[in-house]
């Protein structure tokens, strides 16, 4: 039923969330302006009876002061505001179904913030004109402009991504609060955030403060000079001197900072701490969660009743490893984030939980094979931040090759059938996409008749998009190698596109066949 009415609010918004339409060229900018002013005027009186905007107020509210842009009024309207945020969307795009919801509260939130930026939307596939004018190029794409100046969005894409980002960009990139009442309100409205309590907003360590803030496009920053004002926000706080820290909303909620005051050392302790001790991932977060400077990135991938009853002990082992591995969460019957991910590990049809590991950049992959319990995962961790853990091949189950004119060679057999055999082997290299495989692999199946009673050399297959092996790279497919006994270190590639008698020649090149009884004729 909550899927149903999510779906309804996007679709309600992609199909209504129209601001300033077919309005007259001249008065245009003053409509919205005198909307904004209606606005204020029912806020006033909400607020007065003490009564919140319900949600579909709430995106009505957000159709009158989001602007829709179209191919008549686009270069008017950034050009006419000096910040101006657009979001180019499609209404067949699903990643803009899902960011429309988030762009709208945003632009409720930076309403209520007093922000002068004005917010705008076109839609890219209906308005060409206005999209090749702005810039947009895919979809969705956000922009800010300044005096009619493009810059290209860098923040995340929740509400308060936006928020935040846009505050900053704007010229805000502290929230100054210097009462409790404030507070209570920062509180409301910001679940993550850096705060920095100093004496006086001045000195060394309060210009680096300034200046970490200024760098981050992701994080709120907010200063205090009262420590009983600091208290509101970080209750554990009780040093009356310089004090920095983090504060989410999940059960590791507060998190100190006792390093240098200096711009990298603060931005470094926010890029390892801003994260939550399980991270799940979603359409909108998964950029920030790959470019995660943590350098060991451990995935849970289960469904939702799994991960739940798994939760509480992968939290403790996640706060035996903060800072030093990221833990993240993908439902595994997501085909776009989990599928991927799963099929590195030729797990693409897995159901049951699946644990896996990546460093980052994703230069090794490991895998958990052992039940997912918390002993178990917490030894897994260890093993992975000492670097004693092996990397993972994905191979498929070993084959029965007793009656086989052509041996099929998986990851868990190309040790001892190839580099360990003390046999010539010509390897075709396949994948069952490989538009002209199938005609290779007929000749190496006549050649393997054509060879057959040698007591030195053996034809073999191996399928390169189920099987792994650390001493196998091959990237072009369809591909002939020629292990030579006397060096399985420097296999020799044979022509593809040869007939069989040439491929023949060239096999005989390389090596001497001993004992051949039977010969098919090529």
């Amino acid at each position: 039923m909550l899927k149903f009415i999510n779906f309804s609010l996007t679709l309600f918004l992609l199909l209504t969330f129209n601001v300033v339409t077919q309005c007259s060229e001249v008065d245009e900018v003053d409509e919205f302006d005198e909307l904004l002013a209606l606005d204020d005027e029912l806020e006033r009186e909400s607020e007065a009876g003490g009564v919140k905007f319900s949600e579909a107020e709430t995106l009505t509210k957000a159709q009158r002061i989001v602007f829709e842009l179209n191919n008549e009024n686009s270069e008017r309207i950034v050009n006419g505001y000096e910040f101006v945020l657009v979001l180019g969307y499609a209404p067949w795009c699903s990643r803009s179904a899902e960011l429309m919801p988030h762009f709208a509260e945003a632009a409720n939130s930076l309403k209520e913030l007093g922000n002068s930026l004005v917010l705008a939307k076109v839609d890219g596939d209906r308005y060409t004109k206005a999209a090749s004018f702005l810039g947009i190029k895919g979809y969705p794409t956000l922009l800010l402009f300044v005096n009619g100046t493009s810059q290209p969005y860098s923040g995340g894409f929740t509400a308060e991504d936006i928020v935040i980002w846009a505050t900053k960009k704007t010229g805000t990139p502290i929230i100054r609060i210097t009462t409790e009442q404030e507070a209570e309100k920062f509180l409301r409205k910001h679940h993550n955030f850096l705060v920095g309590r100093f004496d006086k907003f001045e000195g060394p360590e309060y210009e680096e403060f300034v200046s970490a803030a200024k760098s981050d496009n992701e994080t709120q920053f907010v200063e205090v000079s009262k420590v009983e004002l600091a208290q509101v926000l970080y209750p554990d706080i009780k040093s009356t001197d310089n004090f920095l820290g983090v504060v989410k909303s999940e059960p590791e909620r507060y998190t100190a900072y006792d390093g240098a005051f200096t711009l990298d050392k603060i931005l470094e302790f926010l890029s390892y701490n801003k994260f939550p001790l399980i991270t799940k991932m979603t359409e909108v977060n998964s950029v920030r969660v790959y470019n995660s400077p943590i350098k060991h990135q451990v995935f849970v991938f289960a469904n939702i009743d799994d991960f739940k009853n798994l939760l509480d002990p992968l939290q403790e082992v996640a706060r035996t490893f903060k800072t030093k591995i990221m833990f993240i969460y993908v439902a595994i019957n997501d085909e776009n984030l989990a599928k991927p991910f799963l099929t590195m590990f030729g797990l693409e049809e897995a159901t049951n939980t699946v644990v896996a590991a990546f460093e980052n950049g994703m230069t090794s992959k490991f895998l958990l094979e052992s039940k997912p319990t918390r002993s178990n995962i917490e030894e897994f961790c260890s093993n992975l931040v000492q670097g004693s853990l092996s990397p993972y091949f994905k191979s498929q189950p070993i084959p029965d090759n007793a009656e086989a004119n052509v041996h099929v060679i998986v990851g868990k057999t190309f040790d001892e059938e190839i580099l360990n055999s003390k046999k010539d082997v010509v390897l075709e290299v396949f994948t069952p996409w490989c538009f002209n495989c199938e005609d290779v692999s007929k000749q190496v199946e006549k050649l393997a008749k054509h060879y057959k009673g040698s007591s030195n050399l053996i034809f073999a297959k191996i399928d390169a998009s189920a099987n792994e092996h650390p001493e196998f790279q091959v990237n072009d497919f369809p591909t002939l190698l020629l292990y030579r006994a006397n060096d399985k270190t420097n296999p020799i590639k044979l022509p593809t596109k040869s007939s069989l008698k040439e491929l023949a020649a060239s096999i005989n090149k390389h090596i001497k066949i001993k004992n051949q009884v039977a010969k098919d004729e090529l």
